[in-house]
Parts: C-alpha cells; structure tokens; sequence
C-alpha cells in the first residue's frame, strides 16, 4: 500500500460530523453538536498564537473542546503519555513555544482553562474564514506509553485520523448498525486508544460520548446508567477485571471493547455471561491506530482490519495502511492466518526468551501467572544476570496473603520449564500501572533495583 496521493493532502475536511441537533455528548450533561460548535469557536478565539496546544484535561467533554479549539486554529495537539509535571516539561521543552490547556484547580499545573462553558456560551460566536481542515494539516502528536523504553513520538494528520476513524466504524458496525450509540470511556483521552474510541468516534461519527472519565466500578455503572441506550462500554482489562470483581450491576450493554493489554479468555468469557453482549478486543499501537480485532472468548486468531496488510519477518512486522505515510515496524512476531487476512500474536521479540536451548514469551509465562488462583495481578519480567550471562526471571504479584511463594512456583511448574520458573517474588499492594493498564519500564526497573 502506499500514502495518499499529494493532492489529497489539500483535500478540505469538516472537524465535526453530523447535524446541529445531533448530540455530541451524552448524560446528564448532554450538548448537541450545534452547541458545541459554538462554544469551539469561541475557546479558539480565546486561545493564544502558539505552534502547540498541550491537552491535559482529564473530563472528556473538556480535552475535546480543546483539541477541536486548537484544530480550528491550526495548532498541534501533544498528548504526552503521562500527567506527570518532568513528562510534561520535557513534551514542552522538545516543542518550543507550546503552552498547556487544562481543567483542574488542583495548583499542579498551570496553563489555560478550558472548563468555563458559560463564558465561552455567553461569548458571540466568531465566525472562522475557513472551518474546514486540509487533510495534510498536523492535527496531533501522540507518545508511546514508555512500557518499552523512553516515549517516542507519533506525529498524525487530520486526513490519516479521518482514515483510520472510518476504519474503526467499520470494524464496529456490527456492533451498533445504523443506530447512535452511546460511549462510556473508562481510559484516557490522551491515549491513543481513548482518542480512536472517545474522541474521533463522537466527532465524526454516529455516536455521543460521557463527558466524563469514571474509574471506579461504581462511577463506572453511574455513568453507564446516564447515557441513553445502546450502550458501548470502551475499557481496558483491568478495568473490565474490577468491574466483575467488584460485582456491580450494570444497565444493559451493546457491547464492550478493550485494548492496551492481552485480555485473558476466562475474564472474556465471564463478562460475556455477566454483561449478556460481545468483548470485542482491539489490536494497535500508538504508531498505526487500531489494525485488529478478536471476540477474546470465541476466537484465538485476529481479524485484521481491511485497509491493513502485514508483513512479518525475523526482526518485527512491518505495518503498511493508507493512513501511514511509510510503513511502521512493530516488534511484535506474528503468524498470518487466513490467507493472510488474520494473524496469531506469537509474542515481541524483546519477550522471547531462549534458556539452555528452550525457548518461551513473557507475555505466556504473565499468562499462566496471571492465571493461578488467589493472584490477582502479576508480571513476570527479566531481572538480574546470572551464571553464563542469562538474565533471571521475576515475578511481581498482587496475592492473597495467605497465597504462599512455594504454591504459586509450583503452580508455573505445571505450565511451563523449570528454567523459566522465576527466581524472586515481589508483593505489592497494587502494581504501578499507568492509566491505561501498561506498566512503564521506569517503574519496573525501579522495583527490581535497576539504573
């Protein structure tokens, strides 16, 4: 597949999709589209002559208004992957002349505040010479989480988000058919995930969104219960594991969907029978949007999306999609299956493991972890060099108290060599993952006592 053709880059495309009496957002707090155009155009006259808009506001409805502000005025928005005041800094000092749109009085950032919705309603509307964007304009650059190594950055045009958007609707119409769907969004915006699902879905398709961000199970079902029939529930495995653990009711479902972690079948499969609808799990990464999908509970293979073709080889698999400029690498193995149109994950090759000749994943052996009853989380990672230069294995776990080391090795030994069973255990209370479920390398290494 190749890019666009350059002609295409001028191409002029509307930032907001449907008509004035539409809703864009859903709940209790529900704004039409006619609404929100307004109250866009006046946050865009508010906002100052700058290059970059960084987006930190945690309210869905808030980092929307934003980013489309910011849009309209030929601003890039950087999503950095963290909150965090030394991540953001250093987004910042990388694109100079940026400055930061948020949503809290908490006294931890500083910047322009979006939130005030009287004031921007209140404002005359300003009429914008041209409110159509060029499909070859820089819209927004995203970061990779840092689970892998230092955040890269992921430059995307408002024409390639438009493409890989209209990808995700058709992958998606099954779910929801003609009809508008409501979203309830437990993961952030900033992610990429959260911005293909919360942010580009109710922007340029039929589809309202929370303007909220709920986290725990309860906020969870509130939420659900605001929004109007049919229901589409965007979340993440641990999410969607606190959701069942805590056993909270929920209104009834058209489907559910998660990303950002390898959803475990059994967890699939009981929230088909609790919820009564589909898991939908999607594949992606920052660098190609959403490229697959699988319903966990019925199906190992992925389905892979149709404006997407893969190409596997020893080191990665290249990725190539009209929404790409030049085909990307992910370090992921995979095997195609059905003629190519599928594949099965057979793991990244930094978790590919070879020991004595005998090989295995991190991703299987976090599996099988994950697996053993009385642990509720778990990770096993590389840790320190042993004899001949290998690296040993670890196991960080959230476990029951009572749940003893001896049991839980013994329980691996069932599934897997003994040269890959690890050689510490580490209890947490609570593994240090990051909004969207990954666990960052820093925080790892931390645990483990490296530089």
């Amino acid at each position: 597949m190749k890019a666009d053709p350059p002609d295409r880059a001028t191409e002029a495309l509307p930032w907001l999709a449907g008509p004035d009496d539409a809703l864009l957002l859903a709940g209790a707090d529900a704004i039409a589209r006619g609404a929100f155009r307004q109250r866009v155009r006046a946050l865009a006259a508010r906002l100052p002559q700058a290059p970059f808009a960084i987006n930190l506001c945690e309210r869905r409805d808030h980092f929307i208004l934003g980013f489309c502000a910011a849009l309209l005025r030929g601003q890039v928005t950087l999503l950095p992957p963290s909150r965090a005041t030394a991540v953001v800094d250093e987004v910042a000092a990388r694109h100079p002349g940026s400055y930061r749109l948020i949503d809290t009085d908490d006294g931890s950032l500083d910047g322009l505040r979006v939130d005030d919705a009287s004031a921007a309603a209140t404002q005359p509307p300003t009429q914008w010479p041209d409110e159509a964007i060029p499909a070859g304009r820089l819209a927004m650059i995203g970061f990779t989480s840092g689970s892998t190594g230092e955040p890269a950055a992921n430059p995307k045009t408002w024409g390639s988000l438009r493409l890989t958007n209209a990808a995700n609707m058709r992958a998606l119409h099954d779910m929801s058919g003609a009809q508008a769907i409501s979203i309830v969004a437990t993961v952030p915006p900033q992610h990429m995930y959260g911005m293909e699902m919360s942010v580009l879905l109710p922007l340029l398709g039929p589809f309202a969104v929370h303007p909220g961000r709920p986290f725990f199970p309860q906020d969870v079902a509130n939420a659900l219960r605001e929004v109007a029939p049919p229901r589409l529930l965007v979340t993440t495995p641990v999410h969607l594991r606190a959701l069942l653990e805590a056993g909270v009711e929920l209104p009834p479902l058209a489907a559910v969907v998660t990303a950002t972690a390898p959803l475990p079948v059994d967890m699939a499969a009981l929230a088909e029978a609790r919820y009564g609808c589909e898991v939908r799990e999607l594949f992606g990464s920052t660098e190609t949007c959403v490229i697959a999908r699988r319903r966990t509970a019925t199906e190992t293979a992925w389905r892979l999306y149709d404006d997407v073709c893969l190409n596997p080889q020893a080191q990665g698999t290249r990725v190539e999609r009209p929404a790409l400029p030049m085909p990307v690498w992910l370090a992921d193995q995979l095997e195609l299956v059905d003629g190519g149109r599928g594949f099965m994950l057979r793991g990244r090759q930094a978790d590919l493991l070879e020991i004595a000749g005998k090989r295995a994943s991190l991703g299987d052996l976090t599996r099988r972890l994950q697996a053993v009853p009385g642990v509720h989380d778990g990770v096993i990672v590389q840790s320190d060099v042993g004899d001949a230069g290998i690296r040993r294995l670890a196991a960080i776990i959230v476990a029951d108290p009572e749940l003893k080391d001896s049991v839980i090795i013994e329980a691996l030994r069932q599934a897997a060599d003994p040269v890959f069973l690890p050689r510490r255990i580490i209890r947490l209370d609570r593994l240090p993952r990051n909004e969207t479920g990954k666990l960052p390398k820093a925080a790892v290494d931390a645990l483990l006592g490296r530089p």
